[in-house]
């Protein structure tokens, strides 16, 4: 049987290649085009590529437009020849002009710990202000700057180079990967915050945060040596922001950045404080409840801590988002931090998570918006009731997101009420951990298979990368301190979902590494937890090799590629 399975008679192929019309010459994609390899012309990626695991590099080029990557190459090139053309003027301007720079109007406070301590607050081209390039305190007059040495202010300098450079660092650097740090923007609006004045202006705590991440994500490149200044004018703008607290919204925004910017290089204690910060921030001002919640509230609550109406359903939606942001960082960087979570999700109107699961940006452009429910949404969703009909949200990408963390946060608070002193479990305990494993597992279900990923965007491929794997480690937490080695049935349930973790990171592509959320290193360290004590216990009782030592190392290989982007995934003391 198995002989004539694979005889050629008997072989699809010929028949399925012969059914495929020729494609025309020259609509292959340019990846199989490379390799001179047969293509079907499949959108958005074709067979080849897909086979390859290389669905999000499948581009064409019909001669009618160019490829993605090439427009982007072609924008940084043209903004970069922008700002030196710029440069070069402002240089010559300024050996014919009078000096208007003032040596103390901007002073730098940057830690001393910083990776490079190259050029002074003045040699870099971006200010505290939400415009990145220093103002002359004197005269409001940008300063124009390079990167490597000091341009002194020319009196007459145009605002292009300002916005050009600024929009570069916010959408070309930073806005591809904002979904993974959990933030979403519309491009539009931030790019027109900058032709505002000052006081229209997005919140100075996230625009620096924004350009942190800029510096960040740009390493090794030399734009990165200038990240202690953007997180030292980050929380100095934070600082001063709780003296007249305006634009709640971005300061939550930023103090999230700012969070997972020091969580994700090991600073912990400064990370905890920023995060606990924003999820108080976020709860004080309501963005917890539903909008209408908030509003009618407003007469018996202090109505300085009331938002006013949104303009717009984009608005409303920028605050929903805000909210599920701190939620998601809280959630899932509680286990990591070994503390409760610091937002309280309670049977009270005040507690009660009450805000509609997150949309899309592309939905709330569009007038979209949840419509108002009565059931609280976390706790509707981890009773296993999530999908009736008086409640339809929540089947978005960043929703999905949003639920494991759920889900995570649910497994870690049953898991630490065990006592490991009292080994029977209670009735309670058991019942919990029903209800949350029915949970994950119905979840899991409705999600789309890894296997099929590469058929989606990159961006919600990578964001369900992590959601699969963070329901996978909601499983190993539920079970690993229950089971204590000794209970074989939950010992069985954390190594399917370690082996399940495995599964995901087999489709993870080089490439994709500089596109997940950091969050993953706490899921494959958790498999790697499993895995080591499934070694010891059968290497321990037989003289066999256990077959998950391959398994470890497979992940300490994920681990190393991901830590080159993520410090802290190197820091794990599971291996």
């Amino acid at each position: 049987m198995a002989d004539s399975a694979s005889s050629p008679a008997s072989d699809p192929q010929p028949q399925t290649r012969s059914a495929v019309p020729a494609l025309q010459r020259g609509r292959a994609c340019l990846r199989c085009r490379k390799r001179k390899m047969r293509c079907d012309g499949g959108k958005p990626a074709c067979q080849q590529c897909q086979k390859a695991k290389k669905g999000s590099q499948c581009e064409y080029d019909d001669g009618k437009g160019k490829t993605r990557t090439q427009i982007l190459r072609e924008n940084v090139a043209r903004l970069e020849a922008r700002v030196r053309e710029l440069e070069g003027n402002a240089t010559e301007r300024a050996a014919s002009s009078v000096t208007l720079f003032d040596p103390h109007s901007l002073s730098y406070s940057g830690d001393s710990s910083s990776p490079s301590s190259t050029g002074s607050p003045t040699s870099i081209p971006f200010t505290a202000s939400a415009s990145p390039y220093p103002f002359c305190a004197r005269h409001s007059i940008p300063c124009c700057s390079s990167f490597s040495e000091r341009v002194s202010c020319p009196s007459v300098i145009t605002n292009t180079v300002h916005l050009d450079t600024a929009f570069t660092m916010a959408v070309v650097v930073f806005l591809p990967h904002a979904h993974q740090v959990g933030l979403v923007l519309q491009a539009d609006r931030l790019r027109g915050s900058l032709l505002m004045s000052a006081e229209d202006q997005r919140h100075p705590v996230l625009m620096n945060a924004i350009y942190l991440w800029a510096c960040y994500l740009s390493r090794p490149q030399a734009l990165s040596q200038h990240e202690s200044l953007y997180l030292s004018r980050a929380t100095d703008a934070f600082n001063d922001a709780h003296r007249g607290l305006t634009k709640v919204v971005d300061v939550v925004q930023g103090c999230c950045l700012v969070a997972l910017y020091l969580l994700t290089n090991g600073r912990l204690s400064e990370g905890s404080f920023y995060l606990s910060s924003a999820a108080s921030l976020a709860v004080q001002w309501g963005l917890h409840r539903r909008v209408s919640e908030v509003i009618d509230s407003a007469i018996s609550l202090d109505p300085s801590f009331v938002l006013p109406p949104p303009m717009d359903s984009v608005e409303q939606g920028e605050r929903n988002l805000a909210f599920w942001q701190v939620y998601y960082l809280d959630s899932c960087w509680s286990p990591v931090l070994q503390r409760p979570r610091t937002i309280e999700d309670g049977r009270n109107m005040m507690s009660s998570i009450t805000a509609p699961w997150p949309l899309e940006m592309e939905e709330y452009e569009a007038g979209t918006f949840p419509s108002v429910t009565d059931v609280p949404t976390v706790q509707t969703f981890l009773a296993h009731q999530g999908q009736v009909s008086s409640y339809p949200s929540g089947f978005s990408v960043s929703a999905l997101r949003v639920k494991a963390a759920a889900l995570v946060d649910a497994a870690t608070r049953i898991s630490s009420g065990w006592d490991a002193r009292s080994p029977n479990l209670t009735d309670a305990l058991i019942e919990q951990t029903n209800v949350v494993e029915v949970t994950i597992n119905r979840f899991l279900s409705n999600l789309l298979p890894v296997q099929q990923l590469n058929a989606v965007l990159a961006a919600d491929k990578h964001a369900l990368l992590v959601v699969h794997s963070l329901a996978h480690y909601a499983t190993i937490q539920l079970h690993f301190y229950l089971a204590g080695g000794a209970d074989p049935v939950r010992h069985d349930k954390c190594l399917q979902a370690a082996r399940a973790i495995l599964f995901v990171i087999r489709h993870i592509t080089d490439a994709d590494y500089d596109y997940l959320d950091p969050i993953v290193g706490s899921c494959w360290a958790a498999a790697g937890c499993v895995f080591v004590r499934e070694v010891t216990r059968v290497e321990a009782w037989s003289a066999v090799t256990s077959d998950c030592r391959p398994h470890v190392a497979t992940l300490l290989s994920a681990m190393s590629k991901l830590s080159a982007r993520f410090p802290l995934v190197g820091m794990y003391p599971c291996f």
